[in-house]
């Protein structure tokens, strides 16, 4: 192994080696507590640490990093001590997740570090979002993301890397190429010959170094990131290297040949460091126990005072109420004035207000730029606000999601659409597992608003037509919001906008250019979590949402005499459980209307509530009127009979005889 310099001076190199020392040790004491049994886990990263160690060091501090589960050289090189840390795997209050979630599983904004989902590839794609915020900023940094060969496999691989170069986006995608994901070998994850030749499908640079030469990273990392600050382009480093333990300690490593073994443990990156200092007299042979004396008496210290900590006493209320980020609604007064626009025309008039509100806000999607989006809800808006803030995103939910929550990880806001609802399954790990998940996880909001063309009506078929809003209702941590009437889209996308939580919006593409109303001009924010009654009644209630409040609206206008009463919810998460509660007592019969399959629909969790809730004041039992548990045909006729309103009339009558 041939150390270069390259104008390192003594000290440096001193400061290096300590560096590489300590999470080595920190790790060789862990491996004690494990077999001690006084901790329950660990992925070790030992021969893997010049890659973290050696690729953080070259970093500006304050550029993002995220690692992977087997780098804890990148956190402690960026100084966090390493009691926090401790505390952290303990899932003791003091850690960062307040013992929420496990390992590196966190991010902290202090140190600049973004931590993993078990998921491993979806964090390539936050990279391209922090690394988008820092260009449309003229920040000049760049941005070191990690991943290893096994999650090179991955869609999100892809996804990210051709965001990254389509965009020109400074990014170094850091693949740790250490031989095996778990059990399987490299021959059974890819054939290409080396993962850096993927790079040139991707337009980009690619460069394949020694990691386990912690000096060759470190000139790698600083010239790229040095050369990308000033060119924004993204790079694949592959760093070949190896796992000398299991994927962790309780899988071994029995399937891994023993030459593997010997042949890397000549390639040891800190002992070879280590010789490489004592022979250029740069460390003296009593310094180095010296070091480790010291090093291991401070780890002693810090561990043992975590382990003194009084464990988490469960707090209900306070889980609950981390879930979310606290937030409410500017207070502003809407104007007197209002406007008579369609469904559609409200929605794109919330949106303009918000990005001329809100300079920091990017709205991405498919074909949304001069094309104006499948809807045309966005046309006209590249020309007011540019293309960096309006960007047409290649196909592929996933990577833009991630992109998404990048951008609002450093410091914007973003809006992403897709195009149909329905096309929310190829992001749906980045919406549940990743947005939803980081601000109980580690207090990050994460500044999202997701667009959702849903619904029938239009003859679009089973993949451009389905009410998936129960795929996310039951998910916590995202915000969900359905609007009937122009002024609700208007009002519930700008509060959505101005949210700094997750939020799911759906837009229902039969009302777009069907329904009109008024709808305040300026800028209108209606709360979460507030019913609207459509019209007063006191034979039964129908609670309702989305197209299903015009079909109860038009059942009522033709059946007068029975005095039906209608709720349109508005808001499915958070759901004005008051007025459901009250309007059911109100009637004694409650039917329950939603445009989604009947089978674990958002009404069920209605129907659960109300019986649970209201069960004394009923005169019938609730019932559900909710489309057939089929996909959605194509053919008029049977999408008619799919949908709910076909079975409208029959259900209320047999609430109403009950």
């Amino acid at each position: 192994m041939i150390f270069e310099r390259k104008g390192l001076n003594n000290n440096q190199l001193i400061d290096f080696y300590k560096r590489l020392l300590w999470p080595r040790l920190v790790e060789e004491k862990m491996l004690i507590l494990l077999r001690q049994g006084r901790i329950g886990k660990w992925f070790s990263g030992i021969g893997q640490e010049a890659i973290a160690v050696g690729s953080t060091l070259a970093m500006n501090n304050d550029e993002y990093i995220l690692p992977m589960h087997r780098n804890l050289g990148v956190f402690t090189s960026r100084d966090i001590p390493l009691s926090r840390l401790m505390a952290q795997w303990q899932g003791k209050a003091s850690g960062f997740t307040k013992g929420r979630d496990r390992s590196f599983h966190f991010g902290t904004q202090e140190y600049k570090i973004i931590g993993m989902i078990s998921h491993l590839g979806p964090q390539l794609a936050l990279a391209d979002g922090i690394a988008l915020a820092d260009v449309l900023a003229k920040r000049n940094k760049a941005t070191l993301v990690f991943t290893g060969e096994g999650a090179t496999s991955e869609g999100d691989f892809h996804e990210a890397l051709n965001i990254a170069a389509v965009w020109d986006l400074p990014v170094i995608f850091l693949i740790e190429n250490n031989g095996y994901g778990l059990s399987t070998p490299i021959n059974e994850q890819y054939r290409c010959k080396n993962l850096v030749d993927k790079a040139i499908g991707y337009g980009m640079e690619g460069r394949q170094i020694d990691g386990n030469n912690l000096l060759e990273v470190y000139h790698a990392v600083s010239e790229l990131a040095n050369s990308m600050r000033q060119n924004p382009r993204p790079v694949l480093l592959e760093c070949i290297t190896f796992r000398m333990r299991g994927h962790e300690e309780a899988s071994g490593t029995k399937y891994v040949p023993q030459e593997l073994f010997d042949e890397w443990k000549e390639k040891d990156p800190l002992v070879n460091f280590e010789n490489f200092l004592l022979d250029e007299q740069v460390l003296r042979p009593e310094w180095v126990p010296q070091m480790k004396s010291e090093f291991n008496a401070l780890i002693e210290a810090e561990i043992e005072q975590v382990f003194s900590e009084p464990e988490i006493v469960p707090d209900t209320a306070i889980e609950i109420r981390d879930m979310y980020k606290p937030y409410n609604p500017p207070t502003i007064q809407p104007s007197g004035n209002k406007t008579i626009i369609r469904y559609i025309d409200a929605i794109s008039d919330g949106m303009r207000l918000a990005m001329r509100k809100h300079d920091n806000l990017v709205i991405m999607g498919q074909d949304i730029a001069e094309y104006g989006g499948a809807f045309k809800i966005t046309q006209g808006f590249v020309e007011e606000f540019g293309r960096e803030r309006i960007r047409n995103t290649p196909i592929c939910e996933s990577g833009i999601v991630g992109a998404a929550m990048g951008l609002a990880l450093n410091g914007y806001k973003a809006i992403m659409e897709m195009q149909f609802a329905d096309f929310a399954s190829c992001g749906f790990n980045q919406v549940v597992n990743n947005l939803a998940k980081t601000y109980y996880r580690w207090e990050q909001p994460v500044d999202v608003v997701i667009r959702m063309p849903a619904g029938a009506g239009t003859g679009a078929g089973p993949f451009h037509s389905q009410s998936n809003e129960a795929w996310f209702t039951k998910t916590p941590g995202l915000k969900v919001v359905y609007p009937a009437f122009p002024d609700d889209a208007k009002g519930l996308l700008m509060a959505a906008i101005d949210d700094p939580n997750p939020v799911i919006y759906f837009e229902h593409k039969y009302l777009y250019r069907s329904i009109t109303g008024e709808v305040p001009d300026g800028d209108y924010y209606i709360e979460f979590g507030k019913a609207r009654t459509i019209r007063e009644g006191n034979n039964a209630s129908i609670i309702t949402y989305g197209l299903g409040v015009h079909w109860a609206i038009e059942y009522a206008n033709s059946h007068p005499e029975q005095s039906i009463e209608i709720i349109d919810l508005r808001s499915l998460q958070p759901w004005d459980k008051a007025a459901v509660e009250n309007s059911a007592k109100k009637t004694g019969r409650v039917l329950i209307l939603h445009e989604d399959t009947l089978t674990c629909g958002f009404g069920s969790e209605l129907a659960a509530h109300i019986g649970e809730h209201c069960f004394k004041y009923l005169d019938a039992p609730i019932m559900r009127c909710a489309s057939l548990d089929i996909a959605i045909p194509m053919n008029k006729g049977l999408e008619d009979q799919f949908l709910a309103k076909a079975r409208l009339e029959e259900t209320m009558q047999k609430l109403l005889n009950y």
